[in-house]
């Protein structure tokens, strides 16, 4: 079983060479993200997709739209509790037998793709080990590398896990993040504010920080590499192979499976958080993974909490392009050509209602800074979520209208806030882990 893989105690060397997941199968050629692109569209028929929005240059030929009367939607989204036949699910036995995996289905087939069998669970193995302090409080933290092996292929999972010192059964937070800390960030003065690492300690909990990237890298060049590649003996996608955030996600989970053996924390009340690109990944991983007891969402816009069929901020067009289609299965492009987001049998609300009824808090930097992402998208999502939410004995949004700024939605289950600091986690941390409290409580 997954959730008993081996924790090996030696102190071994991490060289990160799995990464990249080995070179392509003998006799087939590595592809250019150019190459993976323009083979994906010959394989669908088709000969040319529409073009992204341009969020750099407003007067380009195709600028972002940040007018909400030109945002839309202008489609009826699909109803989450309506089965193919127009039948309304108002039962939660309906919900978790019949319309839920329908809807996993359509995400699978033409969204996000489909996880293969069969694959490996990784085997575990301690890099480093070393006590820090945060907060005034003693941590052991440990560097951690999950070895995920076959067809000759290694991809090595990177992974810190801190704990307070002589800690038993603790909930805990999983980053999708950087164990090192954001690149950019190195050898710049740390951002004002408390690290979350820090508050969740102060809370006596655990935190765990994944690097998605060690699964999967995040260039579309690499699609025969990482665990994707691992899975196709480096060949080529098929159009419903999943994409990077797929992969990300279910790296959530061999995590999740190595917390369960660790004594320091209590794998039932362990939630998970991902901003941006990692927010996408985070909410996919929460509408995949049950074991998870709740998520933080943080700017996650296309892709993530935002409708596809707002016609502000990013789109669907810019996802199916060259430098984000590794992100999706091959059969999202088509949504850029000759359908439209229009035609998708699910939307992000769909997403968010596979979360349900499980606590799920969505922030967001406000309109003036963060306005790619789409706020107001994204808590139109939730508010198309909340009645799967009530269904299943929770509680959705607890308004219709859009919040200002610095409003934090009342609910116990599914929350919205919007800060005014720019396309970062940080302003909503302490509030989604005052939120957690509410998780780990009805987890346990």
């Amino acid at each position: 079983m997954r959730r008993r893989d081996l924790l090996a105690g030696t102190a071994a060397i991490f060289s990160g060479s799995g990464a990249a997941g080995g070179p392509a199968a003998a006799g087939v050629a590595v592809l250019s993200g150019e190459q993976a692109h323009a083979a994906m569209l010959r394989r669908l028929g088709i000969k040319a997709l529409r073009p992204g929005v341009d969020g750099m240059n407003p007067k380009a030929a195709n600028p972002v739209n940040y007018d909400e009367a030109r945002a839309g939607p202008f489609s009826l989204l699909p109803d989450p509790l309506a089965l193919p036949d127009g039948t309304l699910v108002s039962a939660a036995r309906t919900w978790w037998d019949v319309r839920r995996p329908q809807i996993v289905e359509a995400f699978a087939r033409e969204i996000h793709g489909r996880v293969p069998r069969g694959l490996p669970a990784p085997v575990w193995r301690t890099v480093k080990e070393e006590r820090v302090t945060r907060g005034g409080v003693a941590v052991v933290e440990r560097r951690l590398a999950g070895d995920v092996t076959a067809h000759g292929r290694t991809v090595t999972i990177d992974l810190l896990v801190g704990t307070p010192e002589g800690a038993a059964n603790l909930p805990a937070v999983i980053e999708l993040g950087f164990p090192d800390g954001p690149p950019w960030m190195r050898g710049r003065p740390l951002p004002p504010g408390p690290d979350w690492r820090d508050a969740a300690i102060a809370r006596g909990w655990g935190y765990a920080v994944y690097a998605p990237t060690s699964v999967q890298p995040d260039d579309p060049g690499q699609l025969q590499a990482g665990i994707i590649g691992l899975a196709n003996r480096g060949r080529p996608r098929d159009p419903d192979d999943w994409g990077a955030l797929r992969a990300w996600a279910l790296g959530v989970s061999r995590v999740l499976d190595l917390l369960e053996t660790d004594p320091a924390i209590d794998a039932r009340r362990v939630a998970v958080a991902g901003m941006s690109r990692y927010g996408k990944a985070a909410l996919l991983a929460m509408a995949y993974e049950p074991r998870l007891a709740g998520g933080y969402i943080a700017s996650s816009g296309e892709g993530g909490a935002k409708l596809h069929r707002r016609r502000r901020g990013e789109q669907v067009e810019n996802l199916a392009a060259v430098g984000e289609h590794h992100w999706m299965a091959g059969n999202f492009l088509r949504y850029a050509g000759p359908l439209t987001a229009d035609d998708l049998p699910v939307d992000a609300h769909s997403l968010i209602a596979l979360a349900a009824p499980r606590p799920l808090f969505i922030g967001t930097g406000g309109d003036a800074t963060d306005g790619w992402v789409d706020a107001r998208g994204m808590f139109m999502a939730a508010a198309a979520a909340s009645p799967v939410y009530r269904l299943l004995g929770g509680t959705g949004l607890d308004r219709a209208a859009f919040p200002p700024p610095l409003t934090l939605t009342a609910g116990d289950d599914l929350v919205f806030r919007q800060h005014a600091e720019g396309h970062t986690p940080g302003p909503n941390w302490l509030y989604f882990l005052d939120f957690a409290e509410h998780a780990f409580r009805r987890a346990a």
